[in-house]
């Protein structure tokens, strides 16, 4: 996947999903539309479930959103309630029984869950449920929450998932659909994002507010870590977090680079927020150059603020193709060298001769940073200087990135900045710091995680990879 390749320098979100009830109106529409705007978080595969009659209908499949469904097929979905689901594999390998949302049939009736995030306990969690006779199908740990919700709703959905948020350990929000409601979970600590939007004659649940823009919802508010939603024939009822509560341990790469810049998350606005970091990033480190470039799209907000910040010009020096599809012939490395040329092309007249700032969010692995680097050589850059608006990137995640192997990323591997900065082929490299970082969300600075900096887990972790259920 062409994709693939041009993600291997950055860090890969696990999905997206939206709930919405709206009886009356085309819900699988507008789920469709919704799971468009939040593509950004995951492109394996894409599903929609829809409640009606009773029953619970499901269509999902391997790809975009734009191929999965067509006018046919969301025709065929009429309901009062839909849950749809973006999906990057973290957990379980990229193949349709594992695509969400996942559908069942237990003894209260039908059931529908999409799941963005990681639960780092499924394995005991897997245990005891097999113990108790149950049979999976996929292998990934969503499934394990169905069996999960279903092994305690003795007397009704609602019971079912408080009782499992008392087993469960990692990230988690959830949209949960049956054949009469629309639930919303979020996990004790907020690690993932989910907010709440009001339509004319619904409600929707989405993993980001630019999904509610899209559809024409306004955002409500965002779901509390350890709340769970309810919106029914009756209106929405909120069930205040109690003692599932934890402290806050909102994942920070949220703001970096996997929302949409367009996105309100937790009150911050996603934009304004990256250009703070960039600002933050030219004040900690000044540089004697000539012009500020962004690596696109994800560098650009930073991109500017550094260049408010510091003074020195904002130039677009790597210019983006926009209209390469996501499935490519599968790349040998000779592909892969030739992958990050087909997607960003530098601006000679711009870019000659120059001392040049260059500006992004992350560096993972460092093999894509490389490339870019000396394509800024090849066209006559004089010197190059490497920005990142984030810390080295040193530690695995386990609540919901595809990051569950150390020895991949550079920072974790290279003893220090000076080496990982010969590797990629800057003249120097600036990483923004931890505590400038933080500092951007003023009095909030502790309500985030940021064990992929400080590997300071906020819950356990245990053996966890993402193939650990096959």
């Amino acid at each position: 996947m062409f994709d693939e390749v041009m993600r291997e320098d950055k860090l890969s979100e696990e999905c997206g999903v939206i709930g919405v009830y709206a009886p009356g109106k085309d819900v699988a529409h507008i789920t469709y539309f919704g799971l468009y705007a939040l593509q950004h978080r995951g492109q394996e595969s894409a599903g929609i479930a829809v409640a009606n009659d009773g029953k619970i209908n499901l269509y999902k499949g391997m790809g975009l959103v734009a191929d999965v469904f067509n006018e046919d097929v969301l025709k065929d979905l009429d309901g009062f309630a839909a849950i749809g689901h973006v999906r990057y594999s973290t957990t379980g390998s990229s193949e349709i029984v594992n695509a969400q949302p996942l559908v069942f049939r237990h003894k209260s009736g039908m059931l529908g869950l999409a799941h963005n995030g990681n639960i780092t306990n499924v394995s005991v969690l897997r245990d005891m449920l097999y113990s108790h006779g149950a049979i999976f199908q996929s292998t990934t740990d969503s499934e394990v929450l169905v069996n999960l919700i279903a092994h305690h709703s003795r007397r009704d959905i609602e019971s079912g998932i408080k009782k499992a948020m008392i087993d469960i350990e990692g990230a988690y929000s959830l949209t949960i659909l049956t054949t009469d409601a629309l639930y919303a979970v979020r996990d004790p600590y907020g690690f993932r994002p989910l907010c709440i939007g009001k339509m004319d004659d619904g409600w929707v649940i989405a993993s980001e507010s630019c999904a509610l823009d899209t559809i024409g919802a306004k955002l409500v508010r965002d779901v509390e870590p350890g709340e769970i939603i309810r919106i029914d024939e009756s209106g929405l009822v909120s069930i205040a977090p109690s003692e599932n509560a934890k402290r806050r341990a909102f994942c920070v790469f949220e703001y970096i680079y996997f929302a949409r810049p367009d996105s309100i998350i937790d009150g911050f606005h996603v934009n304004q927020v990256r250009r703070e970091m960039g600002r933050q990033l030219a004040r900690e480190f000044k540089v004697d150059a000539d012009i500020v470039i962004p690596v696109p799209d994800s560098g650009t907000a930073a991109a500017r603020g550094y260049a408010q910040q510091s003074g020195i010009p904002f130039e677009e020096g790597l210019m983006k193709n926009r209209y390469i599809g996501r499935t490519f012939i599968q790349p040998n490395q000779k592909m892969r060298d030739l992958a990050v040329r087909l997607k960003l092309n530098p601006m000679r007249e711009v870019l000659a001769g120059k001392r040049v700032i260059m500006v992004d969010d992350s560096l993972v692995r460092g093999t894509t940073s490389k490339k870019i680097v000396q394509m800024l050589r090849d066209v006559g850059v004089k010197e190059v200087y490497l920005c990142l608006s984030s810390p080295p990137v040193v530690g695995s995640c386990y609540y919901g990135i595809d990051t569950s192997n150390r020895k991949e990323l550079i920072a974790a591997t290279k003893s220090s900045v000076e080496e990982i900065c010969k590797e990629v082929g800057a003249d120097k490299l600036y990483y923004l710091s931890l505590k400038g970082l933080l500092n951007v969300f003023g009095k909030s600075s502790k309500d985030f995680c940021s064990a992929c900096f400080d590997r300071k887990y906020p819950i356990p972790v245990y053996d966890v990879n993402k193939f650990s259920l096959e």
